[in-house]
């Protein structure tokens, strides 16, 4: 297993360049009482140098997305009587072919038009996914032989917290949960060809062959919707071409970079998520 210690970088940006140079993001999620999570991802990957990013949500949420930042677009989905996505969200289809990686999960809950809309995502080849919070949850749900990985032919970076790498362990896995992070991630991600980010204090990113801990991030960032950031800051660095591996170390990085600047400023008691996107500016100008 090779470690990494090098941070990837990303290209320099040509005089000529227009939005669509630095990648088109595409975030699902969203369900009533959950409108800030995708709301946090977008912003994120805007703050990550994301030319284009829209937000697809149910209908019932889009207008309180849409108003939370001015700088991404907003996708009004059919939505279920939970004020979930529903299973005719084809908008979702239509759109995923428009962009450069799909971000799925934050807020969007786990009903059966969640679950429809992700395994078809899933069978987009070569579609770029990021995929976190109930998103993963879902993931977790499909138990059985075969699971969701008979479905996948897209390229998946998975994110899961340890809540959320336990329950997917256990629809993939016979053996019990081992306890080490380190080898939870790696097995994971040789398991399902994934690239695997395993958050937490030290959070382990690896692709089954290469292993990334990274050594920024402080306690203040145990706070909700700080996930929600980094699926968004991952998100937009796939868009501006680093492969999904190297997005998820670059993301991680410069996610806690944010996070301790944010700390430094202001303190990890009152350290909110959308502070780690305030902080991002400067994390990405001093790496």
């Amino acid at each position: 297993m090779k470690r990494i210690t090098d941070i990837p970088t990303l290209p320099s940006r040509p005089a000529d360049s227009h939005k669509g140079t630095f990648g088109r993001v595409l975030v699902v999620g969203g369900s009533t009482g959950f409108s800030g999570a995708p709301a946090l991802a977008g912003k994120a990957a805007l703050r990550s140098g994301a030319g284009l990013v829209r937000v697809a949500v149910p209908a019932g949420v889009q207008p309180v997305v849409a108003a939370l930042d001015p700088c991404y677009t907003t996708i009004a989905l059919t939505e279920d009587k939970n004020g979930q996505i529903d299973e005719t969200s084809a908008h979702i289809l239509k759109h995923a072919a428009d962009n450069d990686v799909v971000a799925f999960g934050p807020g969007a809950g786990t009903g059966r038009g969640v679950q429809a809309a992700l395994l078809t995502l899933l069978g987009v080849n070569e579609l770029v996914l990021v995929i976190d919070a109930d998103g993963l949850n879902v993931l977790a749900g499909l138990k059985g032989p075969g699971n969701w990985l008979r479905h996948k032919k897209a390229n998946v970076v998975l994110t899961p917290h340890p809540g959320e790498m336990k329950r997917l362990w256990a629809g993939l896995f016979r053996s019990s949960l081992p306890h080490d992070r380190t080898d939870q991630a790696v097995r994971l991600a040789q398991h399902t060809q994934c690239v695997v980010v395993l958050k937490g204090a030290g959070t382990v990113v690896t692709d089954g062959e290469r292993v990334y801990v990274n050594t920024t991030g402080n306690p203040g960032m145990a706070t909700a919707g700080a996930g929600d950031v980094l699926t968004g800051v991952i998100a937009a660095l796939c868009g501006q071409g680093l492969s999904p591996f190297d997005a998820s170390v670059l993301g991680v990085y410069t996610h806690g970079r944010a996070g301790d600047f944010a700390a430094e400023s202001i303190g990890p008691i009152s350290l909110i998520a959308t502070d780690l996107i305030d902080h991002l500016k400067i994390a990405f100008q001093k790496p």
